[in-house]
């Protein structure tokens, strides 16, 4: 099957070409490179890259062309930068979108979106269920709700197939602490592993529903394979357990690096949610879902990891 992966150098797009490749797939990757890095895919030589915009329809267009399927994770996705740049990320984030859809009608291709668990904002019903309300509290997360709606409007008025999955905060090897606006958990391995004092937003007690890697990938393999009940939804991908606080997972992470960090607390960041936690058996019925990565688990993978990295 050819597959095209937008954001194909991010973190989980690099990923998602690695196993596509690995199962016999060919593999089309789209990234404008604002963000990924050509070095994420230098393992993949097989996946053919096309260096392009997203506000490009013509380059998506040209870029589907052929493919059956299309894994729709190129994206601006900071919630802080999105606040400081909010119609750059609704630019990329709506527009790119429209543009895939559009491409996926023309080709007859499945698109899986890449959405994301702050469209539902601060909640005082846990575990979320995709049936509460969407409170975005930020442009990124608006955006994110924007393409679930479009998304869904595709099946249901062109029957373009469609499914897009809630992440909970994806975590694993490859990610880039060097970012500004970095995921949390690189910045804390990089920090220990550097004798460093990590930064730690606001009191530390706000929880994650934190989801490794290999299961947001399975996920995404699942949901390109899904049959007819399960186009036009939302589901969520979480990683299965109680959600777990940044201070937590700063004290496992000095565990698994054999250190004491003493950390920085800053203010909160603009936009973020206090809580998060999936329910994700809408997920388990519709495509099968079902994560096998803890949070110990896969830290220990990504600390290991970082470590192999460093040493060359």
């Amino acid at each position: 099957m050819r597959v095209l992966v937008t954001g194909a150098a991010g973190f989980i797009g690099s990923h998602l070409c690695r196993r596509l490749v690995a199962e016999g797939h060919e593999v089309v990757g789209l990234d404008d490179l604002s963000d990924g890095r050509l070095e994420n895919l230098a393992d993949v030589p097989e996946v053919r890259f096309e260096r392009a915009d997203l506000r490009d329809e013509g380059a998506v267009r040209a870029a589907a062309r052929g493919c059956a399927a299309i894994l729709h994770h190129g994206a601006m996705r900071s919630v802080p930068l999105s606040v400081a740049l909010p119609r750059e990320t609704t630019e990329v984030n709506v527009g790119g979108t429209l543009n895939v859809l559009l491409a996926a009608g023309e080709t007859s291709a499945a698109v899986v979106f890449a959405s994301s668990s702050s469209v539902y904002g601060d909640q005082q019903t846990f575990p979320l269920r995709e049936d509460l309300a969407p409170l975005p509290r930020s442009p990124y997360a608006a955006s994110k709700l924007a393409g679930e709606a479009y998304c869904r409007a595709w099946w249901l008025s062109f029957s373009v197939p469609t499914i897009s999955l809630r992440y909970f905060n994806a975590y694993g090897p490859g990610q880039d602490p060097a970012s500004e606006y970095a995921a949390v958990i690189p910045r804390f391995i990089q920090a220990c592993l550097d004798g460093t004092r990590p930064e730690v937003h606001g009191d530390g007690e706000q929880s994650r529903d934190f989801t490794f890697i290999d299961d947001v990938v399975e996920a995404n393999l699942l949901a390109m394979r899904a049959g007819e009940p399960a186009w036009g939804t939302v589901v969520n991908i979480g990683g299965g357990a109680e959600p777990t606080s940044v201070n937590r997972v700063l004290e496992i992470v000095a565990e698994l690096t054999g250190t004491r960090p003493e950390p920085i607390h800053t203010a909160p960041r603009e936009g973020d949610i206090r809580r998060s936690e999936a329910d994700i058996s809408l997920a388990r019925r519709l495509i099968g879902y079902a994560p096998t990565v803890d949070i110990r688990e896969g830290l220990r993978r990504t600390v290991e990891r970082f470590r192999a990295a460093r040493a060359g």
